[in-house]
This record gives structure tokens, sequence and C-alpha cells, in this order.
């Protein structure tokens, strides 16, 4: 089992790959997040210990960059933020596991070894259309290199969107795409949200991608249908 250590202190990465080895486990480190990124994406490890705290380019930010880079790798966060708000943004950055510190060796131990038994999953594609990129796995949305934030109701009406483009998708099927059965189909709360939408995805890079389907829904522009 190899394990990438991704931890800025020294003393502590130190003493983490001395006890993985003392284990039987092959550990490197990377002390930031470039030198993180290039050797997860040149070397099959079976899990990263990644810490939230390093300089520069912080372990979420970090951790949405593997996955958009299709490194699959499990990852183990490992932090001394621990309140619930934190424990969420690691894993919808695309953590796998998540560890407070101070922490016991033989807990983060347990916890590699039970990553390295997970089946690896079949990574989600990106979805792109023209400049417009959207990481189901990440949750990440780009207009080219910008990075674009959006809410949890907006993302998955750009996914329904983006999984058709160019295809006219009724408000019916968004809405039952972003919200429950709570909401009527006569409600405009699709309308509402698309105009959200518009003001983050296109306003902003000068574009017109969504368009209205009058009496319908909408359609993602494409370049061939545009």
């Amino acid at each position: 089992m190899r394990v990438l250590i991704v931890e800025d202190e020294p003393k502590l990465a130190s003493l983490l790959r001395k006890g993985l080895t003392a284990q039987g486990l092959a550990a490197d480190v990377a002390a930031d997040a470039d030198e993180a990124m290039w050797m997860a994406a040149a070397t099959a490890y079976d899990a990263i210990t990644l810490d939230v705290m390093l300089p520069g380019t912080d372990g979420f930010t970090l951790c949405r960059d593997f996955r958009r880079q299709g490194v699959t790798t499990p990852v183990l966060m490992i932090t001394a933020l621990d309140t619930i708000h934190d424990r969420v943004t690691g894993l919808d950055s695309g953590a796998d596991d998540y560890l407070a510190k101070p922490f016991s060796f033989d807990e983060l131990l347990a916890r590699l070894r039970a990553l390295a038994r997970r089946p690896r999953e079949v990574r989600m594609p990106v979805l792109a259309v023209g400049e417009l990129r959207l990481d189901p796995a990440a949750r990440t949305v780009h207009y080219g290199d910008t990075p674009i934030e959006l809410t949890p109701k907006e993302f998955a009406l750009l996914e329904a969107l983006m999984r058709r483009p160019g295809e006219a998708v009724s408000r019916f099927d968004l809405l039952e795409c972003a919200w429950d059965d709570s909401y009527d189909n006569r409600s405009n709360v699709v309308d509402v949200y698309i105009g959200y939408l518009r003001q983050k995805v296109d306003r902003p890079f000068g574009t017109d991608s969504i368009e209205t389907v009058r009496g319908y829904g909408y359609r993602l522009r494409t370049e061939e249908a545009g």
C-alpha cells in the first residue's frame, strides 16, 4: 500500500511517514499543493492524507483540483477544523473521509486501510458545452478557466441542461431535478432560478447560452444549435 502525505509541517509529516513505513506501508511526502498535484497525477497511490491548512492553496481547493484533474485516489482529509460546516466542506470538495486533529495513529491507519479496500468508483465524466464545464463529482463549474460559484439548486438545473445540450428540457423535468414533490408544477420557481443562473453563467461572459423555449422550458445552446 502506497500513501501520499500532503502536510506542510515537517515534524508531523516525518512522524506520519515513519509511522506508516514502520507498518510496512510506502509513504511519500508533499509539502504544498503544487508538489502534491504532480505527485498524485504521476503515481498510483492507494490513499492520500491531506492537511487542510496548507500554504497558498488550501486542502479544500486542492481536493477539488484533484478531482477536476481526474485524480480518483481516496482522500483522507486531516485538520484541526472540526465543525460540521468544515466536515461538509471537505466531503463536498471530493474527500472520502475526514479525521480531526489530534488523532490516534491507530485510527489513521485503520481509516487508510478502509479507504484502500474500497473499490474505486467509476468517475463521472466532466460535462462540457462550449467553454462551460461542469464536474458532477467535484461539484464545480467553470467557464474556461474561470470558476463559477453556484447554489445546489442552480447546479442541479445547469447539470440537467448540460446533460441534454441543444435539447429543450421542460419546466417539469427541471423541477423534478432540483426540487422535491412539495412544489406545484405550476410554480414559477424554475423560471426564477433560471434567472439566477443566467446572472452567473451568461452575463459575466457576454453569452446567451440558456434559451427560453416558450410554453415549454429551456434549452442550453450549442454551437450547432446556436
